[in-house]
């Protein structure tokens, strides 16, 4: 079993979805738990409750992935609280698909490109400068990085940097002992626009028909499997790589 006892991890977005159950993994086995938000402290709150109960000490900090000033203090306060950060999940994004190519608008690009791009690589930079040696950085991307798909080319091409980078910055700070990974998601059940769909919406059956094992859409719980297994000690020796979790056809 992996045992993060004593550690902390900083995962960001995680109030909900993919990034609250691999905060809440982290937390049943033993990590602190900060928990980034950035529009709805209640629910952070609650999330955070949630955490304390299995143990742990928790906080929530509010910053905006997008603003480099926010990125900044989320770590600044992480510190501040637990005196070090052994884990880092880039989670925060947000997701717009079914969009063709030639009906995006500066707008939609600027938003996505803010917080799934420019968002990310920077704060894939500061965990590298605030974690502990032997630390675990993990970025959750898109499996629409490794297939494109018609209407993603803004959402896909908004993850696809941020996993270049993971892989430059892998080789940068080896020497520390610190690994980088990326995790793609396929469609997953209660993330994204997966948290939005009717339960019996003819796109859930479809994506949950195309699925490679067990005919049902992917799950938080299967991502959260995955940041399990790279932030323990079965995984010092991989960094670099990306894993994906599949569950259906990408998302």
């Amino acid at each position: 079993m992996t045992d993060l006892i004593g550690k902390t991890a900083v995962v960001t977005g995680s109030a909900r979805g993919i990034g609250k159950a691999i905060a809440l993994r982290y937390a049943s086995l033993g990590a602190n738990i900060v928990i980034n938000y950035i529009s709805d402290p209640t629910v952070a709150d609650a999330t955070v409750a949630e955490v304390k109960k299995l143990g742990v000490e928790a906080i929530a900090v509010r910053a905006d992935a997008s603003v480099l000033t926010d990125i900044e203090g989320l770590f600044t306060e992480s510190l501040a609280r637990f005196g070090t950060i052994d884990v880092v999940v880039a989670n925060a994004g947000i997701e717009r698909i079914g969009i063709p190519f030639l009906d995006i608008t500066e707008a939609q690009f600027d938003k996505l490109y803010a917080i799934n791009t420019k968002g990310t690589f920077f704060t894939l930079q500061a965990a590298a400068r605030h974690i502990a040696d032997n630390g675990r950085i993990i970025y959750i991307g898109s499996s629409t990085t490794t297939l494109p798909v018609v209407g993603e080319g803004l959402y896909g091409s908004s993850k696809t940097a941020p996993r270049y980078a993971v892989q430059v910055l892998a080789q940068e700070i080896a020497h520390r002992g610190v690994t980088v990974n990326t995790i793609l998601p396929t469609a997953i059940e209660g993330a994204g626009v997966f948290t939005e769909y009717d339960p019996n919406h003819p796109v859930r059956q479809y994506i949950a028909g195309q699925s490679r094992i067990g005919k049902r859409m992917g799950t938080v719980e299967d991502v959260a499997d995955a940041a399990e297994y790279l932030a323990s000690d079965l995984a010092a020796w991989v960094s670099g790589q990306s894993l994906l979790v599949s569950g259906g056809t990408p998302q």
